[in-house]
C-alpha cells in the first residue's frame, strides 16, 4: 500500500545524500568521473520520483483511509507545492552541460529542496507508526 510512496522517498534521500558528498568534493567542472555520472542517474531518479510523489501520497493515504483524513488531505496539498519547487530545482540543474560541486551545495541549500526533505522524513516517521497496523 505505501511501497510506492516508500520508493520515491527513498529515491529522493539518496539522492540528497549523495548530493552532499559530491559538494564536498570540490569538483570545479563536471568530468566524466563515475561520481559524475551516478549523480547524473541519481538526479535523473529523484526527478521521477518527486514528479510522481504527491499522487503517491494521496494515493497511498486514500488506500489506508487514514483518519482524520481532512488532516492527511491538507498534507497532500503542502507536499504537492514542495514537491513542484524541489522538482523545478532538481529539472533545473540537469538541464546545465556542467555540474559542479558548488551548484549542487547550492541545489543541497535551496529552501525548497530542505522544505521537500523536511517533509519526506515527517511521512517517513509517520509510516513507521503504521507499519505495525498496516504491513508496509
Amino acid at each position: 500500500m505505501f511501497d510506492d510512496l516508500k520508493a520515491r522517498c527513498d529515491a529522493v534521500e539518496e539522492c540528497y545524500e549523495f548530493m552532499l558528498a559530491y559538494a564536498a568534493q570540490g569538483v570545479p567542472t563536471h568530468t566524466a568521473s563515475e561520481s559524475g555520472e551516478r549523480l547524473y542517474r541519481l538526479l535523473s531518479k529523484a526527478s521521477d520520483a518527486i514528479g510522481g510523489l504527491a499522487h503517491a501520497y494521496v494515493t497511498a493515504m486514500g488506500e489506508a483511509a487514514l483518519q482524520p483524513a481532512e488532516r492527511y488531505t491538507a498534507w497532500g496539498e503542502v507536499l504537492a507545492r514542495d514537491a513542484s519547487s524541489s522538482l523545478a530545482a532538481v529539472q533545473l540543474v540537469l538541464a546545465q552541460p556542467h555540474i559542479t560541486s558548488q551548484l549542487i551545495d547550492n541545489l543541497n541549500a535551496s529552501i525548497h529542496l530542505r522544505a521537500l526533505l523536511t517533509d519526506l522524513f515527517l511521512i517517513d516517521e509517520i509510516l513507521k507508526g503504521y507499519e505495525v497496523i498496516i504491513p508496509v
